[in-house]
């Protein structure tokens, strides 16, 4: 990728009781999850503080910390990256996803009540008109949403910062396919999943929830462009 690519990131309000360097590390953070960086972009500490318009101090303070969590990597000149991914690092990527949210989902579901039944057919139907405006960034936030609501549920749940963790390693590469929208929604698997949590059935729910991350994620459906980028 061209190191002048522009790109945008999104800078949501601070509220005054939260620090700078905590409100760089939530935007950089949430810049990864939704593929605000691409893969290949190489950014420079100070072009990143120009972006959220603070000093490169707050922002070397929050790369240190994304740094330390696989979602970037700080490179000898001081230039910043996503982290290099290699097609067997993607696949173990996706199988602990497989791993841990059909856990997750199966553990959360006997607390999933009417309201948050609504709330996740709002988000699917969110979803659907996200992907009729051929919106990958709005898919990937709301995708991101129905999953999180459902394990959330669980009021002692305990896997969703490792759940958030492997979203924010294939964050940028699940941005380059979501932009293909037709190939991976051919099945809503979430209409699936909605339909196990009606009927109480933990191994259809299980099975919806991993055949929607492997719809999304599986190496075979990946673009070239993608490809291109594990190698």
């Amino acid at each position: 990728m061209d190191k002048h690519t522009p790109i945008t990131i999104t800078l949501a309000q601070r509220d005054e009781a939260v620090t700078i360097t905590r409100w760089v590390y939530d935007t950089l953070h949430n810049a990864v999850l939704l593929g605000q960086i691409p893969p290949g972009r190489a950014l420079t500490i100070r072009e990143l503080a120009g972006l959220l318009e603070v000093s490169p101090m707050p922002v070397r303070e929050a790369l240190r910390q994304l740094s330390a969590e696989g979602a970037l990597e700080i490179q000898g000149n001081r230039r910043v990256m996503v982290p290099r991914m290699t097609a067997m690092k993607f696949n173990e990527l996706v199988e602990a996803r497989i791993t841990l949210e059909s856990h997750a989902a199966e553990r959360a579901l006997p607390y999933i009540d009417k309201d948050c039944l609504q709330r996740l057919t709002a988000i699917d139907a969110e979803i659907d008109e996200a992907e009729a405006n051929s919106d990958p960034e709005n898919v990937t936030r709301l995708n991101q949403a129905f999953h999180r609501t459902i394990y959330t549920a669980h009021p002692h749940q305990v896997t969703q910062p490792l759940i958030e963790s492997l979203w924010l390693q294939l964050g940028p590469f699940m941005r380059l396919s979501a932009e293909s929208l037709d190939e991976y929604y051919q099945i809503d698997r979430h209409q699936e999943a909605l339909a196990a949590i009606e009927k109480h059935d933990p191994l259809a729910l299980q099975m919806a929830i991993a055949a929607d991350i492997r719809d999304g994620c599986a190496f075979a459906k990946i673009p070239s462009k993608l490809q291109q980028l594990l190698n």
